[in-house]
């Protein structure tokens, strides 16, 4: 028998639920506040799934996920929330909840079916589909922890019609991950429309994306539609959103507020459904603060954010990315040896994996056909090649390495002394031990955002252990 955890502090929504899932032959437990969430002995006590709302009288929602998650790793669970919240629920995406739901309940047969979804997951083919749909997408999630946590969430993210902003360097792959995204939605067999926005003049990108009429201005020799008539249901990609003029983000604004535009040189409006996936090698909060981008639009976009890394934040990625490369220039049995992909990885790619692309290609085609790839065909720009001696030394002395810190106030300190002995080094290593290790296990929580069971397995500690570093009572 299925078991349901409900936490609603709504007691006809709590019953409603009760009696939906009793009918299903569901064991269905309903309760309405944190303290009575707190009271429920999980050793004895076990759940298949659980629907947690986001607001509750005495306590946070999303605390009482991470309570579930770290008790019951296994429990799927869903959040429920309102329109107002659902930057909250994507934040709950990424503390460990499988899928949220916005209340008031639109459709009741969409919610059965979500929660049957989450109960009949099957992870190894979810896996299979996950990755095939990544490889057509020509997304490469490679070995990286941090693009595995990233393809993940927009995985989840893609499900839902909430407008997503990716953000990252030049040449990381933005579109490559927004054509994944839209490959994972419902909308896949809908249009896929991608423009730069800094690529096309102000006037000419207002009549690409919302079309003209005929006559509307000198060469407007008939009536054109703009693509978010043509995306329709499907997905809209507006790459470099940050160098939209003024006038551009006003038109985008409205879009989104209203779903409506009209055409250039019409009064009549038109309606669009196309979710919107917006793409900035620029900081746009920053942009905001400094009065260029729109604090309005901003938030509109902001709903879901996605950062692709740089290459030289993934290089273990690298061996995969050009095996790749190398098949999808259509010469598969041409291979890059070991030095050549060491010598690879030893680059710091500030052209991200456009450039290694380039050099890629660059190789296959110089190099004689049939022949492995070593490292002396590879040319590299040599002021970017880093040794592996300074490699690690750039990680360790890293101003985001909380070692360093304490290295530099170490080396401060004995250069004030007269005498270095052993007894002084143990002292300042004791000094600075519960600091770093605090630092570390903040960081690693920052980057499994709040999933503590997942920093602990990082950190190769016990939640005790997590618990006692961040001077925490067992919680009762």
């Amino acid at each position: 028998m299925i078991h349901l955890l409900v936490v609603d502090d709504e007691k006809e929504v709590g019953t409603f639920l009760s009696r939906l899932f009793t009918m299903k032959g569901y064991n269905v437990h309903v309760i309405h506040s944190g303290k009575d969430f707190y009271a429920i002995d999980f050793n004895q006590e076990h759940y298949d799934a659980a629907m947690i709302d986001l607001k509750l009288p005495d306590c946070d929602g999303l605390s009482l996920l991470q309570h579930l998650k770290q008790k019951q790793p296994r429990c799927k669970a869903l959040i429920m929330t309102g329109y107002s919240t659902v930057k909250t629920a994507v934040r709950a995406m990424k503390l460990g909840a499988s899928d949220y739901m916005e209340k008031p309940f639109a459709d009741i047969e969409i919610l059965e079916k979500q929660i049957e979804n989450l109960l009949n997951e099957n992870t190894d083919v979810n896996q299979h589909f996950f990755q095939k749909l990544a490889r057509d997408s020509g997304l490469i999630v490679g070995e990286s922890v941090i693009m595995k946590e990233l393809t993940e969430m927009a995985f989840k993210v893609a499900q839902k019609s909430v407008n997503v902003l990716i953000e990252g360097e030049t040449g990381t792959g933005k579109e490559v991950l927004s054509r994944f995204i839209h490959s994972a939605s419902p909308r896949n067999h809908e249009p896929f429309i991608a423009i730069n926005c800094g690529a096309i003049s102000e006037s000419l990108l207002e009549s690409e994306l919302f079309g003209h009429e005929k006559g509307a201005f000198t060469g407007a020799t008939q009536q054109r539609k703009g693509f978010f008539e043509i995306a329709g249901n499907g997905t809209l990609f507006l790459d470099e959103i940050a160098d939209a003029s003024p006038a551009i983000q006003v038109k985008l604004l409205r879009v989104l507020e209203t779903r409506e535009f009209m055409r250039v040189g019409s009064s009549g409006t038109l309606r669009t459904n196309a979710r919107l996936v917006a793409a900035t090698n620029e900081n746009l909060q920053q942009a905001v603060e400094n009065n260029k981008f729109r604090e309005d639009l901003f938030y509109r976009l902001n709903v879901v954010t996605l950062e692709v890394p740089a290459l030289r934040h993934r290089k273990e990625d690298i061996p995969l990315l050009v095996e790749h490369l190398v098949e999808r220039n259509g010469q598969a049995d041409v291979s890059f040896s070991q030095e050549a992909i060491e010598k690879l990885q030893l680059y710091d790619w500030p052209g991200n994996i456009r450039e290694l692309s380039n050099t890629v290609m660059r190789t296959l085609t110089l190099a004689d056909h049939g022949q492995d790839i070593t490292a002396d065909d590879i040319v590299l720009p040599t002021h970017q090649v880093i040794s592996p001696k300074k490699q690690a030394t750039m990680d360790l002395h890293s101003p985001e390495n909380p070692l360093e810190e304490w290295r530099k106030k170490l080396v401060a300190d004995f250069n004030e002394k007269d005498e270095l002995t052993l007894e002084n080094i143990l002292l300042e290593i004791k000094q600075f031990e519960s600091t770093i290790e605090k630092e570390l296990v903040l960081q690693t929580l920052q980057k499994t955002y709040g999933n503590r069971n997942e920093a602990a397995k990082r950190l190769q500690i016990s939640m005790r252990k997590l618990r006692y570093i961040l001077n925490e009572k067992k919680h009762t």
